[in-house]
């Protein structure tokens, strides 16, 4: 599978080196709340309601540290992701059991232009396969910073 350009799905009010939850709810709703205050979100209950849904098919930590909470809406009008770090590490109820502190919450209309969100998914899974892309992502301080491990820089 080609990877595709991530920069621009990423903003930097969507972006958060230093995540306060403390849970696994917490977190999709801390992640979920940027998108909300950057009015990228119009409805933020059914948001969160789908968010919910979609862990409980299972869960979106996958592991080596990464969770990727995602799914698509109605309430969203662009393909969009949110970066959350937690220093501490969450029980996400990942795949491996390890605490997750790398968060990326992808949100998606029903249907985007070109159909990105599985590629979008895909090529964000490749790039945190890469033990240094997650290490220099533990490091991360800024969103500049952010923006050129995310893009290969």
């Amino acid at each position: 599978m080609q990877r595709i350009d991530l920069t621009h799905y990423f903003k930097d009010n969507l972006f958060s080196n230093n995540i306060k939850a403390n849970s696994k709810q917490d977190a999709i709703a801390e992640l979920l709340d940027m998108f909300v205050e950057s009015k990228y979100i119009r409805n933020r209950e059914i948001v969160l309601e789908m968010l919910h849904q979609r862990e409980t098919l299972g869960s979106t930590g996958i592991g080596k540290g990464v969770a990727i909470p995602h799914g698509r809406t109605t309430a969203a009008s662009d393909v969009l992701i949110a970066f959350g770090k937690s220093e501490k590490g969450l029980d996400f109820n990942a795949i491996d059991h390890k605490p997750v502190h790398l968060f990326f919450m992808v949100i998606a209309p029903p249907n985007d232009d070109g159909n990105v969100y599985l590629p979008i998914l895909g090529s964000l899974v490749t790039i945190l396969n890469d033990k240094k892309n997650r290490d220099a992502l533990q490091k991360v301080e800024d969103f500049s910073q952010f923006i050129s491990i995310i893009s290969g820089d």
